[in-house]
């Protein structure tokens, strides 16, 4: 529970860069920095997991410990399970920078397997990006690896593990870079992360869209089995901070206040609709990115999409923030909003109202040179795999057995993807942001029965990045491909 702010206490209008001294930060992208030559040779072997690369010109403002380990986790009142998480927390500690300062993360792996970090959204240099094999080798069990990077630009992230399946062991946690000039006004931020809770070890299906316990299998949400309806894995609820809907999370508010609502999907195979009882949301930053505030009353987002919206403190009272998952049957995931000391039952979404669409969002700072036609243009097929096997493909090729996708920097890249299944991919570009529309985003729903979605993007940031469904068991049943510059 977020506690109500003191009276005399600066607001966030105020005092833009309140941040204590020991304020946790995350590593964030690095855009003013060049990468190495280390860093940017497709061909080059991954950095060493003990030593990390090309941090030494880096001086970290600080530094913190975060170890990956094992134990049991509350996620409501009766309702405890063995799992894997960051720092003893589900989600992981909250990790907060200045915009512009170098954060160090120094990443100790407790965990029985070998693991990684990668830092959504955040534009890091190649060497940073936490894919396994491909940036970086492995964290062996016992081991450490620095990540280090500069905070910007500023946003709403987050971390997790890109090993395996380990996400849907609850390997994730919120990374906020502050604004140093924030092109809205607000008291103060509350933070919902958003997840899919699978209390057994996650596994791959079958090609009939079964598995064992904790395979794919229930909570299909009546799209059918097999690979042309696909399902999700048998998800026993879902989670605000951790959080079941039957004990929920509560954030107090004081009347009058603006309160920045920072949502982050965090699931493995989830997408949200989310609305918020008795008040409108000012849409602000999509994918950490500013847009011109638009008001709605609800928001779909897909697995590594973010948005931030501000909130007017101004229907005192108790209020729900529902979460339902549209492609699955359990109970929506559940916050509330309180005023005070209110002790009111919390007044239900009834309705949700005007919903935002891309085509609503206005980024104030579109991507620079995709004025005129593209340099490289991408048309590709995302699909299923058919025949005896698990399969998701792009253009029919299976990743990591797929050809590279390769551009040179500077080249203006376009990329137009057609959806042949029935099903919604979370597309998320690795290493930059990209406009669909006039909305700049790191990650955009790709809708299913034939829907097609073009994003632009310029090749600034040299190296091998990857691009993948963000649905967790299409990335690993082969939906990836890999950007990587000649």
């Amino acid at each position: 529970m977020t506690p109500p702010r003191p009276p005399n206490r600066p607001t966030r209008r105020t005092v833009l860069r309140s941040l204590s001294a020991g304020t946790l930060a995350a590593l964030a992208g690095c855009g003013a920095n060049a990468p190495s030559e280390a860093d940017s040779e497709s061909g080059s072997e991954p950095p060493s997991a003990t030593t990390g690369a090309s941090t030494a010109d880096l001086r970290p403002d600080e530094t913190v410990e975060l170890p990956a380990n094992t134990g049991t986790n509350t996620v409501a009142g009766d309702t405890s399970w063995d799992t894997w998480r960051y720092d003893g927390q589900i989600p992981g500690p909250e990790l907060r920078v200045r915009e512009g300062d170098v954060f160090r993360a120094r990443v100790s792996n407790q965990l029985p397997e070998s693991t990684t970090i990668h830092w959504h959204g955040v534009p890091v240099r190649n060497a940073m990006d936490g894919v396994p094999e491909v940036t970086q080798q492995p964290i062996s069990t016992g081991e450490t690896f620095e990540y280090s990077f500069r905070a910007e630009p500023a946003g709403t992230y987050f971390y997790h593990s890109h090993v395996g399946l380990q996400l849907d062991r609850g390997l994730a946690g919120p990374l906020i870079i502050e604004e140093a000039d924030p092109h809205v006004e607000y008291d103060r931020d509350i933070t919902l992360v958003l997840d899919d809770f699978l209390p057994g070890p996650p596994q791959m299906p079958d090609a009939s869209g079964g598995g064992g316990s904790g395979g794919m299998g229930s909570g299909s949400g009546g799209m059918g089995g097999g690979m042309m309806g696909d399902t999700r894995p048998p998800y026993e609820g879902l989670l605000i901070n951790g959080r079941l809907p039957s004990d929920p999370p509560s954030f107090s508010v004081e009347d009058g206040e603006r309160i920045r609502m920072r949502f982050i999907n965090a699931s493995s195979a989830t997408t949200f609709h989310v609305a918020l009882a008795g008040h409108e949301m000012q849409v602000s930053h999509a994918d950490g990115r500013p847009v011109e505030p638009v008001g709605v009353d609800s928001f779909v987002f897909g697995a590594g999409e973010r948005y931030d919206a501000i909130v007017e403190a101004n229907s005192p009272g108790a209020w729900e923030v529902r979460a339902a998952a549209l492609d699955g049957d359990e109970p929506p995931a559940k916050a509330v909003l309180r005023y005070g000391n209110s002790d009111d039952a919390p007044t239900p979404v009834e309705s949700t109202g005007q919903q935002l669409r891309y085509s609503d969002l206005r980024a104030l700072s579109p991507v620079d040179g995709i004025d005129s036609g593209p340099d490289r243009t991408f048309d590709l097929t995302l699909s299923a795999g058919g025949g005896r096997s698990y399969r998701w493909t792009i253009d029919g090729q299976t990743y990591p057995d797929a050809d590279p996708l390769r551009i040179s920097a500077g080249d203006h890249v376009r990329v137009r993807m057609t959806n042949h299944s029935p099903v919604v991919h979370p597309m998320h570009l690795h290493g930059h942001f990209f406009q669909v529309g006039d909305a700049v985003k790191d990650t955009v729903l790709v809708p299913g029965h034939m829907g097609e979605v073009t994003f632009d993007f310029i090749a600034d940031n040299p190296g091998q990045w990857l691009f993948h469904c963000h649905n967790l068991y299409h990335l690993h049943a082969g939906m990836a491909r890999a950007f990587v510059y000649e």
